[in-house]
């Protein structure tokens, strides 16, 4: 964590949808992390996983069924007087008068903000200066976004959670929240954000955790979780080799590989030590490795791999659950 201090605190967080019959349905199931001052926390899933549910009860929107939760060390929903003050919401849908305008939904909300920023503050931090007086229902779904987040920047939060921030932008407004974001944190803000887009989870999280069905499936910095991917190498085989021509894979650090036609994908856990490999095999026999691809892991592959293994696990656990109940 950026700092010692542990701004948001989440131990062992359930949500339970409906009257506690076996009809319920639990979303969020014994969750646990903890996000430091200045850091930025990302929470990250497949749709259903869990984050916006999660992160309503961090909110104090909603009662846990259980566990704890503690937002600059008070709860947020029995203590909500203490840690509304000093903390910034923005939703995944704001839901704002259409017909108002873009500078009296704002003065309107200020109304209600302790240390509120100047309208026009507002709107030049996040661009939105020139739409004024458009009113909301005549705003693109980005530039609601913009004003969703104008509003939960409204008071200087120290803490700001973001549902979904960059839905609906382009590629230059979300580059620019990116940059906001940014400025933001370093400026000593925490954050903690949802969002499904994976890149950037990448460019913006110190650390972030991947959701699956309500649990926690991975969690650290963006590198570590990374790192405990396989790194992939790929090319064609020249002509007149095989697979058993080249050096033992084993001795390459391979940990699986497969082919198709002429085409041989590697999977490793030393990737430089693979990629040195097989072209001083390639200049040594004096061949071409075409189509050679060397790449490290993604977060995107990290994050389809996790949910994969995830998936997987629970449908063990459901058949063996059958099992024992026959």
């Amino acid at each position: 964590m950026t700092s010692n201090e542990r701004v948001i605190d989440v131990t062992d967080l359930r949500r339970v949808y409906g009257d506690g019959t076996r009809a319920s349905f639990e979303a969020v199931r014994g969750v646990t992390f903890s996000v430091g001052r200045g850091e930025l926390f990302a929470l990250l899933g497949t749709n259903g996983a869990g984050k916006t549910s999660t992160l309503e009860l961090i909110e104090g929107l909603a009662a846990p069924a259980g566990g704890r939760v503690r937002v600059l060390g008070h709860d947020p929903r029995a203590e909500r007087d203490r840690v509304r003050p000093r903390i910034g919401v923005m939703l995944q849908d704001g839901g704002f008068p259409g017909e108002l305008t873009v500078a009296e939904t704002v003065r309107m909300w200020a109304g209600c903000t302790s240390g509120a920023r100047q309208v026009d503050e507002a709107l030049e931090t996040v661009g939105l200066s020139r739409r004024r007086k458009v009113r909301v229902k005549q705003l693109s779904g980005g530039e609601k976004r913009r004003l969703d987040l104008a509003l939960a920047l409204l008071g200087r939060p120290e803490v700001l959670f973001l549902d979904e921030p960059t839905t609906g932008l382009d590629a230059e407004g979300r580059r620019d929240t990116w940059e906001l974001v940014r400025r933001l944190r370093a400026e000593g803000t925490t954050v903690l954000l949802t969002t499904h887009y994976l890149e950037e989870a990448e460019e913006l999280a110190d650390r972030l955790a991947i959701l699956h069905e309500g649990r926690i499936a991975a969690e650290g910095r963006v590198d570590e979780v990374v790192a405990a991917q396989p790194s992939h190498v790929s090319f064609e085989l020249p002509d007149g080799y095989f697979v058993g021509d080249l050096p033992p894979l084993d001795s390459l650090g391979v940990t699986a590989h497969d082919v198709e036609g002429r085409l041989v994908r590697l999977r490793t856990d030393a990737l430089q030590r693979a990629a040195t490999g097989l072209l001083v095999w390639a200049r040594d026999e004096g061949v071409e490795l075409r189509r050679l691809d060397v790449r490290g892991a993604s977060l995107e592959e990290a994050f389809l791999r996790i949910a994969q293994d995830a998936k997987g696990a629970g449908a063990e656990s459901g058949a063996r659950t059958k099992e024992m109940a026959a």
